[in-house]
């Protein structure tokens, strides 16, 4: 039954990139995007004039701007799903990943913005320049890398897998206590599986936080430059963070489709003859689907 349904959402996902489907998406976003910009413009002239309920009105108009920002084409989403189906992690700590890039994304644009005014004396058009020509090719080679990484992996582990090849049991120490200590000298030798599980935890997530962060939204950009213009520079810092909300919506919905696939994925596909590589497969496909999504935006 799993099984079934795995190969039919792949199944409708292949349909719908091969009928225009991410075209179509990108169209209704940009729209969206577009109505919720004139209405953050509207809603920044009824703050400045001292409106009951502009406020409030202003952090909707921006949550709504940062997910049709996050529904649209972006490398975002597709590294957390990519890496969601990919690696195996926890779906709670994919979810904070996601939510944490997205807010990362809202405090890059506040350092940029700021820096730019403070320090370079950069202008609206200057800042947005730096945001689309510099620092977004940054981000996408970072997340084209790491989606390069996952397709290396998976295809050094289905290597390993392959018939005939000589498997080795590692214990973590020759004696079996790398993760209690020796009975010679009472000490540990080396660090428990859980140990550097979490390791390799914290450093994927940096990662992952850091490639999606590098470029932020050019909607914040344009509301904490306006904001600082009317000298209603704290509603642009507020702002800033809803729509990192509003982006986050998308990203965590991503991150809990992503590890359900692949939990589905692996107890359809892991048994038998399949176990030994479907997991390197899934994770080669996953780290393929990154670099050419990242490939498509250059």
């Amino acid at each position: 039954m799993i099984g079934a349904l795995t190969l039919a959402l792949l199944a409708l996902l292949a349909l719908g990139w091969a009928t225009g489907a991410p075209d179509t998406l990108a169209r209704w976003a940009a729209e969206g995007q577009r109505s919720f910009q004139n209405a953050m413009a509207a809603s920044l002239r009824a703050l400045r004039a001292g409106s009951p309920g502009a406020f409030a009105g202003l952090m909707g108009v921006c949550f709504a701007y940062g997910f049709f920002h996050a529904a649209g084409p972006g490398h975002g989403k597709v590294l957390i799903g990519g890496y969601g189906v990919g690696r195996r992690v926890a779906m709670g700590r994919l979810t904070l990943i996601a939510l944490l890039s997205s807010l990362a994304q809202a405090g890059t644009a506040i350092v940029v913005v700021y820096a730019g005014i403070f320090t370079l004396g950069l202008g609206h058009t200057a800042l947005r320049g730096l945001a689309e020509d510099v620092m977004a090719p940054v981000s996408q080679a970072a997340i084209g890398l790491i989606g390069l990484w996952l397709l290396i992996r998976g295809a050094r582990r289905l290597w390993k897998a392959r018939p005939g090849a000589r498997h080795r049991h590692d214990h973590g120490h020759d004696h079996g206590h790398g993760d209690a200590p020796c009975p010679d000298c009472g000490h540990r030798h080396g660090p428990t599986l859980d140990e550097v599980h979490a390791i390799g935890s914290v450093r994927d997530a940096a990662l992952l936080i850091g490639a999606i962060a590098i470029r932020p939204c050019t909607g914040a950009l344009f509301l904490l430059i306006l904001t600082w213009q009317m000298d209603i520079a704290a509603a642009g810092l507020a702002g800033a963070f809803a729509m990192g909300l509003g982006t986050a919506s998308i990203t965590i919905a991503v991150a809990i489709a992503a590890t359900g696939l692949r939990r589905g994925a692996v107890v359809s596909l892991a048994t038998g003859n399949l176990a030994r590589i479907a997991i390197p497969a899934i994770e080669i496909a996953a780290g393929l689907l990154i670099v050419v999504v990242v490939a498509r935006m250059f």
